[in-house]
């Protein structure tokens, strides 16, 4: 008569356990995504980084023509005033800005197997180079370097101007990095 009693209760164990390693296997599926979105956030971050001390450097070596890399609109927007760079690499500022610009835009890689696309950058990369304070007689000027880029999640807006707007209405996706630059003119 026991016997009858417990008829079907493994079953019920084994299902049990089965529902338990599902939502353990989601669950663990939820983290591998968040930490493939981590990664790409990673990697946006440090591209801009390196795009960023790429720029300071070109200012600080033509640092008599610093105030000709001020930007008025962000680069990296697809205008074709900077399409080309047909200055043969002169150093001057039109052409820093044209290379920085086709870095922006990920000319340091192509995708040969789709149309030579730029893939290369962050996902809609805008450079921007603002004078805080213009160089005097004596005291150095200031400016800031500024590389924006479009994020995968929402977050706090950063406080810089640089590619406001750029990303639709949501400006929590926005993602900015800065480097001050103090350039002394020397006469």
């Amino acid at each position: 008569m026991m016997t009858r009693l417990h008829k079907g209760f493994s079953l019920i164990e084994v299902l049990v356990t089965i529902v338990i390693l599902v939502i353990g296997l989601l669950g663990l599926a939820g983290l591998q995504f968040r930490a493939l979105t981590a990664q790409m956030e990673s990697y946006q971050r440090s591209q801009a980084l390196v795009l960023l001390q790429d720029m300071a450097g070109r200012i600080n070596d033509n640092r008599a023509n610093a105030v000709n890399y001020v930007t008025t609109t962000p680069l990296g927007t697809g205008n074709t005033g900077y399409a080309g760079c047909t200055s043969g690499g002169t150093g001057s500022a039109a052409d820093d800005e044209c290379e920085w610009n086709n870095a922006l835009l990920g000319a340091a890689e192509v995708d040969t197997a789709n149309n030579n696309n730029k893939v290369g950058a962050m996902i809609g990369a805008r450079g921007c180079i603002l004078q805080i304070t213009p160089a005097a007689s004596g005291v150095p000027g200031q400016y800031l370097v500024a590389v924006a880029w479009q994020g995968l999640n929402p977050t706090t807006s950063p406080a810089v101007n640089c590619g406001n707007g750029s990303y639709g209405s949501n400006d929590a996706l926005r993602r900015a990095v800065t480097l001050p630059l103090t350039i002394a003119i020397l006469q």
